[in-house]
């Protein structure tokens, strides 16, 4: 068996990064599709965001808030609902929890 994987987030840490995809597993199943989500889930989703590797894209103009909806049409669908980020300027993007909690890879030391 494999050594648990930590996952730290500036707002708070996950032992293992399957308790992380339960939380946020979890708060995505409180909103129905439409919902805005509220402030104190959306600093944990802002937090989480910031591991995405693509997180200028997602951010884009600045982030309004995050809302759930169902997924894009042109991914493959494994869920029946995802996280939206809805950008400052109004426009909305979709981004996976499981993309942000996957394991980085790792960078190698420069040495001059």
């Amino acid at each position: 068996m494999g050594k648990a994987r930590s996952i730290t987030l500036s707002t708070r840490s996950f032992d293992k990064a399957g308790d992380a995809t339960a939380f946020f597993a979890a708060m995505l199943n409180r909103y129905d599709i439409g919902d805005r989500v509220h402030a104190e889930d959306a600093t944990d989703l802002r937090a989480l965001l910031a591991r995405h590797d693509e997180f200028e894209e997602k951010v884009g103009t600045g982030i309004d808030g995050f809302e759930v909806n169902t997924p894009p049409q042109d991914v493959p669908q494994f869920s029946k609902r995802c996280f939206w980020v809805v950008r400052s300027d109004g426009t909305k993007i979709d981004f996976s929890i499981g993309h942000c909690l996957q394991r980085k890879p790792y960078e190698w030391p420069i040495y001059y």
